[in-house]
């Protein structure tokens, strides 16, 4: 598998992303929070907390080349098992119902299946966002399947395209033969299949410089294809729009790209998907137990607005509930065309 050059200073990396985007650049596009003041919706508002999305790592079996975590094999953040307790204590008094776990690849993190045990004791809904290869990766994850299939995961899988050029080009070499070689162990367990309850969701990103196509339609093109082909079943396909941060904003630049994507994405600007974005009902934790409005925000090193808890060590749910969103440029890409969101489109 092709590896690509992971950055050696991620918070060097975010701090110099957020320049290019709020300040060597805004001079040129409308700044994303006027469009939000002019459907008098500014400052954007939590809608309350539904989902607690959890970063537990930033080390992973791949290096895509439009991965917003600029995750890899090479990263060290990885959350210790003293905070993933004080998540469970956070989600023990709390009325969230879903936790949604990613990495990197969530899988490597040590203490993973004892962190999944222990919240579903807790009875939260549990999502594993899996890049599938890592089921193949090593022989102590080949039983993973068996393992989601225990605790009732919701598994969400990234895979850019029914045909092998395509997604390797993206992932690297091979990614797309082993990702086909996970699904059907998936659906040989019963993932994706009707009446089993086990969700098996995949996620398309585009490769280039341009928008997703519509979400219903790629679907359906998606199960054509993937059943035909190798009998492969899902549930939703959930069509993603690349966020102009971390490696696909290095790729934009380098490419010269960059004026032209944030101009497609603000004259796509959809004023009903602002009202559905993630961060308004999800709170984003990272492998250090600091608060974001989103993982994009994250990345960013965009921390929950000052004043409310920053920290789990502090986290007070009802004022994370009524907090103010923090927005910057990179929020158009959630708000073009249908909308783009961990779930997929927000506005169809």
């Amino acid at each position: 598998m092709k590896s690509l050059k992971v950055l050696q200073n991620p918070l060097a990396q975010s701090e110099n992303q957020l320049a290019i985007l709020e300040n060597q650049r805004e001079h040129k596009h409308a700044p994303f929070k006027d469009k939000v003041a002019a459907l008098g919706m500014f400052p954007l508002q939590a809608s309350g907390v539904d989902i607690f999305q959890i970063n537990v790592g930033k080390m992973c079996n791949q290096v895509c080349k439009h991965c917003h975590v600029d995750a890899g094999p090479d990263r060290k953040e990885i959350m210790t098992r003293q905070m993933m307790q004080l998540c469970l204590d956070v989600l023990a008094v709390s009325t969230i119902k879903t936790v949604d776990l990613t990495g990197g690849a969530p899988e490597m993190n040590p203490d993973f299946r004892w962190f999944v045990t222990e919240i579903k004791k807790q009875g939260k809904h549990i999502i594993v966002r899996c890049n599938l290869t890592i089921i193949l990766a090593n022989k102590r994850y080949h039983d993973l399947p068996e393992f989601f299939k225990a605790n009732q995961i919701e598994v969400v899988s990234s895979l850019p395209s029914f045909t092998q050029d395509r997604t390797d080009r993206q992932r690297g070499d091979g990614v797309f033969e082993d990702s086909i070689k996970a699904l059907q162990m998936l659906n040989a367990i019963g993932y994706g299949r009707a009446g089993t309850g086990l969700i098996i969701n995949l996620v398309y990103n585009p490769a280039g410089a341009f928008l997703p196509p519509s979400q219903q339609a790629l679907e359906i093109e998606f199960k054509t294809e993937l059943a035909n082909k190798f009998g492969i079943v899902f549930n939703n396909l959930f069509a993603i729009t690349n966020m102009p941060i971390s490696r696909y904003l290095d790729y934009l630049l380098s490419t010269g790209n960059y004026d032209k994507y944030m101009e497609k994405l603000i004259a796509a600007f959809n004023p009903a998907a602002v009202k559905n974005v993630m961060c308004r009902n999800t709170i984003s934790v990272s492998w250090d137990g600091f608060l974001y409005d989103c993982d994009f925000n994250q990345m960013l090193d965009l921390k929950v607005t000052p004043g409310h808890s920053q920290h789990l060590s502090s986290f007070d749910l009802d004022a994370l509930n009524n907090r103010n969103i923090i927005l910057k440029q990179h929020c158009y890409g959630c708000t073009a065309g249908a909308g783009s969101s961990c779930g997929g489109a927000v506005a169809e």
